[in-house]
């Protein structure tokens, strides 16, 4: 898409500016960069591959001028948080997030999840269940998608994936070519696409090889065949307590969607208790980009009513 098309593919003026001044704290050896806004409840926003909070910029005005208090992190590596020299595995990623969250003395949060922030929060809330009131998601990792059995029971992206875990091969799409920011989210994650202004911004935290490490790593990190262990033993921890938890969910989908088709959808209505769902519209992996309107209006509706 090209800065003189439209954003507003349904309607809606979709910004690609970004209002929010980042705050900065030390976290562990490294600093994590983060929104902070707003007064009132607590609503945390984390994000995934290979996006930032930016992400969100959309939809947290939404939740401000409703009387929320917005966070939004950079994950480690990503947006304009630090870059340590660690691997960027999933265990680390939770570190970092784990130090923040209690480092910000967070209570009675509300998580709005997406991708990899998806895992990361399912994860917090299972093992700080007294600080975690309501969940909302979309595009997530977690069973029935993942843990995967193979590559093949991936279906379409299953090649795809099995070439991000190739060594050499993974490397020169990602590391060299900046795959996730060039081709998977504007090509193949974003119905609309997305303007020069936004890219821009999307490509900022990665000029370099060595600077998209992390976005190399998470596609490494996605449960296949039981590997990495770590990382399936904790997502298989997150299905079972999202299948229990008595918390209230809200859960937004699209079609044809990308890692959330719909029969991941008609699992999650039959097994997930206490589950609202809110249907977009087209899209794929990053509906915050084609459907922000409706996703924050679809959240302030839903902690009004709760």
């Amino acid at each position: 898409m090209t800065s003189e098309q439209s954003p507003r593919p349904y309607g809606l003026e979709i910004s690609a500016d970004f209002p929010f001044k980042k705050k900065t704290m030390a976290v562990l050896n490294s600093t994590m960069t983060y929104v902070d806004e707003g007064e009132g409840p607590t609503v945390v926003f984390l994000h995934g591959n290979p996006t930032s909070s930016y992400l969100w910029r959309n939809i947290i005005p939404h939740v401000l001028s409703a009387g929320y208090r917005a966070i939004a992190p950079d994950l480690i590596g990503m947006g304009d948080s630090g870059t340590p020299d660690i691997g960027y595995t999933f265990d680390e990623h939770a570190a970092f997030l784990d130090a923040l969250m209690a480092a910000l003395d967070l209570k009675d949060i509300t998580l709005v999840i997406h991708d990899w922030g998806s895992a990361l929060g399912m994860r917090y809330a299972r093992l700080n269940p007294d600080n975690v009131c309501a969940l909302a998601f979309m595009e997530a990792i977690m069973p029935p998608a993942f843990p995967a059995a193979s590559y093949e029971a991936m279906g379409s992206i299953g090649d795809l994936f099995k070439s991000f875990r190739t060594k050499g091969e993974g490397e020169d799409m990602i590391l060299a070519n900046n795959f996730f920011v060039e081709t998977l989210l504007p090509k193949m994650g974003v119905a609309r696409g997305l303007t020069e202004a936004e890219m821009a911004h999307y490509r900022a935290p990665y000029p370099t090889p060595q600077s998209r490490l992390p976005t190399l790593q998470w596609p490494r990190e996605l449960p296949i065949a039981g590997m990495p262990k770590a990382t399936h033993d904790a997502i298989i921890a997150n299905g079972q307590w999202l299948t229990s938890s008595e918390i209230p969910k809200l859960y937004f989908y699209a079609t044809p969607g990308a890692i959330n088709p719909a029969p991941v959808v008609d699992w999650l209505i039959e097994n997930v208790p206490h589950l609202e769902t809110r249907f977009l519209g087209t899209g794929t992996h990053y509906v915050q980009e084609d459907h922000p309107d409706l996703i924050g209006t679809g959240i302030v509706d839903w902690l009004r009513r709760l």
